[in-house]
């Protein structure tokens, strides 16, 4: 399996737990749910979003594979931004503010990764 597929994959089954199951997806990311009630929309929103880049990045082929390996790479690298500045406010406990870091900087790396991986292809 080339790596833009892995990833592409793995995008998808976090977006399904998340889509149908936000607070299963909160706690295995560290966060509690019920000290944060509106989680289940947000949950949703981002399955949603990591449903859809990992289907249309699975589905392409060729250049277009690549641009939207890099707006995944975008998206996870704003990800690692906003959790980086969540912590820094405090509006995170730092553990689990750094794992969802931590998960969004690997997606960035796997990003990375498979672009270079890929390329002569």
């Amino acid at each position: 399996m080339d790596p833009v597929t892995g990833l592409s994959i793995g995008r998808i089954l976090v977006g399904i737990v998340a889509l149908v199951a936000p607070s299963t997806a909160a706690r295995l990311f560290g966060v509690t749910p019920a000290a944060n009630p509106q989680l289940g929309i947000f949950g949703r929103m981002f399955g949603a979003r990591e449903i859809a880049l990992g289907a249309v990045t699975l589905a392409s082929r060729g250049a277009l594979r690549r641009n939207l390996t890099v707006v995944g790479i975008a998206v996870d690298g704003a990800d690692v931004a906003s959790g980086a500045l969540e912590i820094t406010a405090g509006g995170v406990p730092k553990l689990q503010g750094g794992a969802l870091v931590g998960v969004a900087a690997g997606a960035v790396g796997a990003g990375i990764a498979a672009l270079v991986l890929s390329r002569g292809k």
